[in-house]
């Protein structure tokens, strides 16, 4: 199973923008939109895979205070 399969993907029509916006919550959010409901779904789980494989490669940062 693929990590991203672990987090909801929501696409909703946004008023404000006049468009659908897609967003992944606790991963990205406002991630991709568009006029077509697909379209942004598609993107948004590439979107999402993106963001995954870069959290894995990219170390944590600690901040010292």
């Amino acid at each position: 199973m693929k990590d991203s399969t672990k987090y909801v993907k929501i696409v909703e029509w946004s008023e404000e923008d006049q468009c659908y916006v897609g967003s992944a919550p606790g991963l990205i959010y406002g991630g991709c939109h568009g006029s077509d409901e697909k379209e942004v779904f598609n993107e948004l789980c590439q979107v999402v895979e993106e963001a995954i494989e870069l959290s894995t490669r990219t170390p944590s940062i600690a901040v010292v205070g």
